[in-house]
Formats: structure tokens, sequence, C-alpha cells
């Protein structure tokens, strides 16, 4: 068979993971392919809250084996603290939970230089979530990195110390911060012996073997396309490649294994941190969506910015990931505007556009905007399309027609069952 993927069309937080719920009980393996705890995929089921930060969102369908591929970085702490929520819910989950040898491994020095780093930028900040990924992916292509199939070697310990000493030798640097190093790598040690005790696996002969064999595969993004490394807002990213192309790396297949690219969106938009946001609102109405939307990191707790839906920046990630079916999350966000708007356009220096310029920090872009008479319904909730209102059916026919693709998923409300999937 093939690998299905699912990822975010904007900056992150989009609702992946209530969509990987919902459509895991279709597959026997889900995988994260990708990043680390930056990401927080949020679910909703049956009134429980649950936030997974680098389990796979699959882990709460019975039977399914969910996989950390090696593309992700690992906090074992983050990591433990995980397993130890999910395992007070009362599922059986360990025996499904699987982890690359290949994965890095996130040191507590890690996130030490992100924070110093961080804090040495002032106004320049790119809005890190200080949880050492970037760091973390540097001596990963700087072939430092510590992996996870490096934990059962005799050598371990003195490849920490030598990958700790450097990180040491690198905060010199910075204006020192506080930092308690020595509690930090205390837990850290005590919670490797948690990420000693999962299944690791060569990831890529278990994820071809299994496509061999005609298993249905999900591969799970983290973040957004407009955070990736190379075709994201640069330098306001993240440190992997959060597009369909990163599934190949982080998983370790071929491009012609994947099939479906299920990219999703929500009805507005939204990013957290630093960085170009061509349809961020400053007014009621920005603080309207947020506070409806409960717009709110749920890694980081921080406050998103919210804007009107922006088209030319989804045409651009639906390019670049090759996008087979769309997904619009939170329409039911919109049920109480007097007026909702659709950037269509850029106007840059003059010139109208849908093309995303090569830098959006160094330009003016002013959007151009459609409006839409609000459907004023409350359809929280609603799982059949014909049950919205007609001025809401008109909003998605119009992003359809804008965007040139079907929308196969409409999410009215967070829980499993709130989802309109249309044939």
């Amino acid at each position: 068979m093939a690998v299905d993927v699912i990822l975010g069309l904007q900056w992150g937080d989009e609702g992946k993971g209530k969509i990987v719920d919902f459509l895991a009980k279709n597959y026997s393996i889900v995988c994260r392919f990708q990043g680390g705890p930056n990401a927080g995929h949020t679910l909703k089921i049956d009134g429980n809250k649950y936030v997974l930060h680098t389990i796979p969102s699959g882990i709460f369908r019975e039977g399914i084996v969910n996989i950390i591929g090696n593309g992700v970085v690992i906090d074992p702490i983050t990591l433990s603290k995980e397993i130890e929520n999910l395992t007070q819910t009362g599922i059986e989950f360990l025996s499904r939970l699987l982890v690359s040898n290949k994965a890095h491994l996130i040191l507590p020095t890690h996130r030490y230089l992100d924070a110093a780093s961080e804090a040495s930028k002032g106004k320049q900040k790119i809005g890190s979530t200080l949880k050492g990924i970037g760091p973390t992916y540097m001596d990963k292509t700087g072939r430092n990195g510590l992996r996870v199939g490096d934990i059962k070697l005799a050598s371990f310990n003195a490849k920490y110390k030598s990958l700790r000493d450097k990180h040491l030798a690198l905060l010199r640097q910075y204006p020192p911060i506080e930092f308690d190093l020595e509690a930090e790598e205390e837990k850290w040690f005590k919670c490797l012996e948690v990420l000693k005790n999962l299944q690791a696996i060569d990831c890529e002969y278990y994820i071809n073997k299994a496509i061999t064999e005609g298993k249905q595969i999900l591969a799970e993004g983290a973040q957004g396309s407009m955070l990736d490394i190379d075709f994201g807002t640069y330098p306001f990213v993240t440190s992997s490649n959060t597009i369909t192309s990163g599934v190949c790396s982080g998983l370790g297949i071929a491009p012609q294994k994947i099939r479906d690219v299920i990219g999703i969106t929500k009805a507005y938009c939204t990013r957290v941190g630093g960085g170009p946001f061509p349809t961020e609102l400053f007014d009621d109405n920005g603080a309207k969506l947020g506070k409806i939307g409960m717009e709110f990191g749920a890694t980081t707790g921080r406050p998103r910015r919210c804007g009107w839906i922006d088209i030319p920046q989804l045409k651009y990630t639906l390019m670049i990931n090759g996008v087979t079916q769309i997904v619009v999350t939170k329409l039911d966000v919109l049920d109480h505007f007097e007026e909702v708007k659709v950037g269509t356009k850029y106007n840059i220096e003059g010139n109208e556009t849908d093309e995303l310029p090569y830098d959006l920090t160094a330009q003016q872009i002013t959007p151009k905007y459609q409006s839409y008479k609000g459907w004023h319904t409350d359809m929280a909730g609603a799982n059949d399309f014909d049950v919205l209102p007609p001025l809401a059916k008109d909003y998605i026919g119009q992003l359809e027609q804008l965007l040139g693709m079907r929308i196969k998923y409409i999410s009215t409300g967070p829980e499993r069952k709130s989802l309109i999937v249309r044939d």
C-alpha cells in the first residue's frame, strides 16, 4: 500500500491532532515524522482534553501502532511526562508505542543554549518555544548529535559529557541566564530510563516492510508549512521540514510511496510568536477570534495572533505540499461575526499578486479582502453539511473556488464527533 500524510497549511495550530485521531481508525500505523516537543496536538475525547507533544495522535485508537520517527527530536523529560499522563487514562499503549533508533535526543544543555540565544536577541527574537529544538537540529546537521540508538552503547555517558561540554563552551558567548543545569540533568537521566523501556526500531525497515505487507500508514506532521525551514517565513521558522518532503527523510520512505496529502487550515488564520503575518488583525475582530477560538499555544500557552484566512498563502502551501484533500477547522468560531473576510491577493508596492514574495519580512504587504455576510447561527458540533446555514455553505464554496480544490472535511468543534465528512 502507501503512506498518507496529514500536515498543517498555515503557521501551525490548525487542529491536526483531532483530524489524525479521527482518521487513525482507518490505519494500522500512525507516525510522527519531524519536529519535537515544540508541537502541541490537542485532542478532546468524551469531554476530556489531551495534549500530545511527541507521541503521535493515533495513540488513543486501540490496536494501532504509533511510531516516533527518525526526523523527530526527543526530550526524554517531555516524553516521560506524556507517558505518565497517558498511563493515568487507563489506555493500553506502551506495547504500541515505538521509537526510531535514529531519532535525535534533546539534552538539557540544548534547552539552555536555546534560552540563552533567544534572550540575547532582544527585540530580534524569533519566538522560539525554548524547548531546545534548534540547537538539537544544529547538532544533528553538525554531526555531533546523540540518538536513541546511542543510549545502550557503553560509550554513551562519554558521548553525553563531550556534547554537554561543547555546549557549555558555547554558552560563554551569551549573557548569563538562570538555568539549574544540575537539577535538569538529574531529571533527564531519570527520564532516560523511561525511554529505554520503549521498543526502539530501525524505522526505515519497519515502515517499508509494513508498506510491502499492505498496511495502511498515516504520517502526522507537526507545526505548519509556513514554518518549514526551507519554504517558510525564514528566519521565523522551525528547524525541520514541515512539508510533505519531510516525510521521506523523517521516516525513510521513497517519494512514490506517498499517496494522499491531507492539508489542514483554520477557517481563519493564527500565528504564535514573531514573524510576518499579512492578514493579522489588530482590532476587535482579532480579539474576538482569539477569545471565541480560545487561541492559546498548546505548548507555550502564549496567546496566538489572529487574522482572516489568507488565500495566497494557502495556494502556496497547497502547491509545495501536493495537497489532495483539504480540511477546514474551527468554522464554528465564525458563527457570530457580522462580516467574515478573506484575503484574496497581496498588494506589494502598488502591484497586485497572489504569489508570496521571496521574503515576507522584507516587504510591506497589504492584503486585498473580499467580504461575506456572517451567518449568525450556532453550528458547533454539526456533523452534516446539509444542516449548515446557507451563508456558511456559501463561505465554504467561495474558499473552494478561490483555492481551486474541494474541501472534504469541515470541523465544527473540538470533539472527535464534531466533524463533517463530505463524500
